[in-house]
């Protein structure tokens, strides 16, 4: 008998050490869930270093005083642009959405020296995409079978192969 006790007794503490420790770990999982998550990108915009650079200040002088730019423009006269955004989440395992977005432009003359300084946000305009470090471009991605049913008429292309393929095969 003394057997059979000690043998329930280690039984029933088993599994309540085993309950203790599930319990255990399920609390601590939920208080490290980390519910709402801002995460901050890009330049961090101070008033009084673009106070530092007014109108006919050198290209030298921006980049002194504002640092290298998150990204530049040459099409027609060189441009400095100086981006920030604030992405927020729900939850820690939940894309982020963008709340809030500056970009700092600043514009250089044929002279090299600034010629205005603009500061957009998300409501002026297009949003840029800092994280994804892809390049959109021009026309349309087509799938193999959107590929293989667009071709035009010549012989390199799909629909053409195609043709061929099926008229061999009616002509057997």
């Amino acid at each position: 008998m003394n057997k059979r006790v000690f043998g329930y007794e280690m039984t029933f503490l088993n599994k309540t050490a085993m309950a203790m420790v599930v319990a255990s770990v399920a609390v601590s999982g939920c208080s490290s869930m980390q519910l709402g998550d801002t995460i901050y990108n890009g330049y961090v915009i101070d008033e009084q270093s673009l106070n530092l650079i007014p109108v006919g200040s050198s290209r030298e002088q921006v980049a002194l005083t504002m640092g290298t730019p998150s990204t530049t423009a040459t099409f027609d006269h060189e441009v400095f642009y100086y981006i920030s955004q604030k992405r927020e989440r729900a939850v820690a395992f939940m894309k982020p959405r963008l709340v809030e977005q500056h970009v700092v432009a600043i514009y250089f003359g044929k002279d090299g020296t600034v010629e205005r300084r603009a500061n957009y946000t998300l409501q002026d305009g297009k949003v840029f995409d800092t994280i994804s470090r892809t390049t959109p471009t021009g026309g349309r991605d087509l799938t193999f079978l959107q590929q293989l049913l667009s071709g035009g008429t010549g012989a390199n292309s799909g629909a053409s192969a195609a043709r061929s393929m099926f008229q061999n095969m009616n002509s057997r």
